[in-house]
């Protein structure tokens, strides 16, 4: 027989993890774009993407994981300490737990955020760990913590794997679930995008760390002048190329820094900074995905 304690107590401990959990979403939803809610609450109902997460799932408990850690440092307080002051800033500044943190020279991205809702983690790869500086690694962070905050994890994963490794995957799979997840992506990295600026507090900062972390120079992103660089606005949109955008994981950069600059002035992140009025959500939201050239 059952001791009712013990139940009790179970009870209140699924309870409690439940309101951090809905806690949490909520802090990820007042400033997420709204086209990445709106595209994630379909992902679930495709088969290609489902079956996916399924095949994802098992590979990463199976071989992935440690196949990409066998050689990756966690880190720690000791153990790359200006690192994990980074994911330490980020994370309270999202008011998120901070999350299991590796450094892997085989990571073939700057950072992923990977695994399961109950056991994911984020790895930086070398060349960011080396390369970025404190405010930038912030930046990258908070982008990071934001896939953990936000639920994209499954999504993340499935997407990384079927980039990287798709030869363990069913090949009529393949295809849709990786269009109907770069679809996806596209409006997540603006979510992720706006986590950094809210974790840094400064456009200037967050726009060099956006640009390092797309083009890969912190030399080239200090020397961008964004202003004539957003000019290529009005090209892309003229040009054919356009609809090889749509084929792609995230926008091209110079509309991510358009959509970051159009967060800026909403009221949720002047809120932050202290400052009255600013773009309604509705309003960022419009605004945002008429940039992108996507749905809200």
């Amino acid at each position: 027989m059952s001791d009712p304690a013990i139940d009790l107590s179970f009870r209140r401990y699924v309870a409690r993890r439940r309101s951090q959990t809905e806690a949490r979403r909520r802090e990820g939803e007042a400033y997420a774009f709204g086209g990445d809610l709106r595209v994630r609450r379909t992902l679930g109902r495709l088969r290609p993407v489902t079956l996916a997460i399924e095949a994802t799932v098992r590979l990463w408990r199976g071989v992935s994981r440690a196949e990409l850690l066998g050689t990756a440092v966690k880190v720690s307080d000791r153990q790359f300490p200006r690192i994990h002051a980074a994911c330490a800033r980020a994370a309270e500044a999202l008011r998120v737990p901070p999350p299991t943190l590796y450094v892997s020279p085989k990571l073939s991205v700057p950072a992923q955020t990977l695994g399961t809702p109950d056991e994911a983690l984020v790895v930086l790869s070398t060349a960011s760990a080396e390369g970025f500086s404190d405010d930038a690694l912030a930046f990258v962070l908070g982008r990071e913590c934001a896939h953990l905050q936000n639920d994209h994890v499954l999504y993340t994963t499935a997407l990384y794997h079927l980039s990287y490794a798709a030869q363990h995957f069913v090949r009529w799979v393949v295809k849709p679930a990786v269009i109907a997840l770069r679809a996806w992506a596209r409006r997540a990295e603006i979510t992720c995008d706006r986590a950094g600026l809210c974790v840094l507090r400064d456009l200037g900062l967050a726009e060099r760390a956006l640009v390092q972390l797309t083009v890969g120079s912190s030399q080239l992103a200090a020397a961008l002048d964004v202003e004539e660089y957003l000019k290529q606005l009005d090209e892309q949109r003229a040009s054919v190329g356009r609809w090889t955008e749509m084929l792609a994981a995230e926008p091209y950069l110079p509309k991510r820094l358009a959509a970051l600059r159009t967060f800026a002035a909403s009221s949720y992140y002047r809120s932050l900074l202290g400052e009255a009025s600013g773009l309604s959500a509705e309003e960022c939201d419009k605004q945002t995905a008429e940039l992108l050239g996507v749905m809200r």
